[in-house]
């Protein structure tokens, strides 16, 4: 469906009451299943599985305004398992991993990370000085399966909420967590 075709819907009708009991409401959602399904019966599973899931969490937890009340303790230097969520091209999305840099208000300041092998590659090291400094190795951390790599230029404030479990920690007093506070700072200059 345009956009523009479904503001012309609604601005066409009073914006009080239940979207239910407007008229469009059976146009709208009879359009919304058809782009779905088109959008679905083309992806391979594993395309479609962290979409699914996603939809699957945000039902779930929309209304949740924390982790702690789903039983997930968390604290700065958590290296959490994190929905995501739907993205843009050029964004994280979806079941990833996520470094918790600070807490404030039932949310968090996370870095998504990656134990994905191209990106560990590409990133910007002592030993990769032309490699693309929004990445940032880590290597393998205690608690994680593989090499993980942080995207510095997705950080970003999430509802904590979205944070499924807690798979390792970086002590936030050391070095490591330091320098990776400090080269998320450099990509807000």
């Amino acid at each position: 469906m345009e956009i523009k075709e479904l503001q012309e819907l609604i601005d066409s009708e009073e914006k009080e009451g239940k979207i239910t009991g407007k008229r469009y409401w059976n146009q709208l959602v009879d359009m919304i299943i058809q782009e779905q399904t088109q959008e679905y019966s083309v992806l391979d599973v594993k395309e479609a599985l962290p979409k699914l899931i996603s939809s699957a969490n945000y039902r779930e937890r929309k209304n949740v305004t924390s982790c702690t009340e789903l039983g997930v303790d968390i604290r700065v230097g958590d290296i959490c398992y994190i929905d995501f969520g739907e993205a843009y091209i050029y964004e994280i999305g979806f079941q990833h991993f996520g470094l918790i840099l600070t807490l404030f208000h039932n949310k968090a300041f996370v870095v998504p990370m990656s134990g994905n092998h191209s990106a560990y590659m590409q990133a910007y090291s002592k030993d990769n000085p032309k490699g693309k400094r929004h990445l940032m190795r880590l290597g393998k951390i205690k608690g994680m399966n593989k090499e993980s790599v942080l995207f510095l230029n997705d950080a970003k404030w999430i509802n904590t909420a979205r944070i499924i479990d807690v798979k390792s920690h970086l002590d936030r007093n050391s070095s490591l967590f330091n320098d990776i506070k400090e080269k998320v700072k450099d990509c807000l200059d």
